[in-house]
């Protein structure tokens, strides 16, 4: 059975939580392998609406055990109370597997993360401020807290004190604000530690005893493609590998193991944050999308800015993550659009390019250069197969799926579970 990496091919929101959620019922296991709590996943089951932010969208699935690997950093207050919650609404949380080496963020992280980002003004990245690039960057310089610190106190202790020496002369000397205790946060993450024990585990192992056994196990990104540390729009980026060679480093499965690359894309196109975004609409076609399709953030409500597709950066993912399908969203928000503009190329410096620029500075002066679709007035919500569709929706899915250069085997027609046009087997 497959190993089924799911990934975002844009800027994030594409709507990965609901295409994992499509495929829970034929998975037996769902892996959250980077990020943290600064992205969440909406998925909505009948009259039901779960917004996820830590957790794999698979625990509402019945049946699959849900996992947080290693290449995750936890936010333990925000991992509980997201498991509270569910629980209080009558989902079942016990099979939820947590990595041993997955790093913590620590209370002092989500204050530096806020501070930074003020200090930095004008040239601020547009992080969330939860923490989770300070976390990351320990990690990388090694005075990071994993999960199995929580089981050793006096280990727990001196990592604490250690990252504190550094971290208060920063936020004492330049950022003038007060001190962080060593012993209360020691205090506070060992509140966490009876209730996270029955929960960790060697995931790398319990996943490749999986995969051994014919069991299928899907990978869920956090955050996307362009928000990739290394193949992003940097620094406009979160802090870890959201593409699919980040499902195997941040889960300790190699990547012989991987069978199918599942990328999901908006049919147009959002960002939250800074950054470059040429196809960015800013008059009433960018508020109709935000309107329409709620392009609102699950986890900081930041309206998004919106834009029509842009088919280079799609096709860019297409590359960087040897994509076998696209799942293609939202298909339903362009319904009553007239005349539908899709970014085939750019114009940087008065030459065009079909590709992705191969500079941050090209690629924030390139200019859209647009053809057009022709748009459709029927409802899309009742459609189930993609005879279904108006012709000229399905002239518009097979337009942009000739420009990705990879096969379109799914499509959303609207926010319900059920909604969802299936064309090829994701998982075959």
């Amino acid at each position: 059975m497959p190993a089924v990496v799911i990934v975002g091919a844009q800027w994030g929101d594409e709507g990965k939580g609901k295409a994992t959620d499509a495929l829970g019922h034929a998975v037996d296991y769902v892996v959250k392998f980077n990020g943290g709590n600064n992205a969440g996943h909406t998925v909505v089951i009948g009259t039901e609406k779960y917004a996820l932010h830590l957790l794999p969208s698979g625990i509402l699935t019945p049946g699959v055990v849900p996992v947080i690997g290693n290449g995750v950093v936890i936010d333990l207050s925000v991992l509980f109370g997201e498991i509270e919650a569910l629980t209080s609404r009558g989902i079942d949380c016990s099979a939820l597997l947590v990595s041993a080496n997955a790093h913590i963020i620590p209370p002092y992280n989500r204050t530096l993360d806020k501070v930074i980002e003020r200090f930095l003004g004008t040239r601020k990245i547009g992080t969330t401020g939860r923490g989770i690039g300070p976390t990351y960057a320990d990690k990388m310089n090694r005075i990071g807290l994993r999960v199995q610190d929580l089981f050793d106190e006096h280990i727990l202790a001196q990592k604490v004190e250690s990252a504190l020496d550094q971290k208060n002369h920063l936020l004492v000397k330049v950022y003038n604000r007060r001190a962080i205790s060593a012993e209360e946060t020691v205090e506070h993450l060992l509140s966490f530690a009876d209730r996270l024990r029955p929960m960790v585990a060697d995931t790398a192992k319990v996943l490749l005893d999986a995969l051994d056994d014919g069991k299928t196990v899907l990978f869920e990104a956090g955050q996307a493609t362009q928000l990739d540390v290394d193949h992003g729009n940097y620094p406009f980026v979160t802090s870890s590998n959201a593409t699919s060679g980040g499902a195997c480093t941040g889960s300790g499965v190699p990547p012989t193991r991987i069978d199918r690359v599942v990328a999901v894309a908006k049919a147009y196109a959002t960002r939250v944050g800074e950054g470059p975004f040429p196809t960015e609409l800013s008059d009433e076609h960018g508020e109709r999308l935000r309107s329409v399709g709620g392009e609102f953030g699950t986890t900081t409500g930041r309206p998004r800015r919106c834009g029509w597709y842009d088919a280079p950066v799609v096709r860019y993912a297409t590359r960087i993550n040897g994509l076998t399908d696209l799942v293609l969203t939202k298909l339903d928000v362009l319904t009553g659009v007239e005349h539908l503009p899709v970014c085939v190329a750019y114009e940087v410096d008065g030459v065009r390019q079909d590709h992705f620029p191969l500079t941050q500075s090209d690629f924030h002066h390139a200019k859209p250069i647009y053809e057009y679709f022709d748009g459709w007035t029927e409802d899309l919500a009742g459609a189930r197969s993609f005879d279904d569709l108006p012709k000229n929706a399905q002239s518009y899915v097979l337009a942009l799926e000739e420009m990705a250069g990879v096969r379109i085997s799914a499509i959303g027609v609207g926010p319900e579970r059920e909604d969802l046009v299936v064309r090829h087997d994701l998982l075959g």
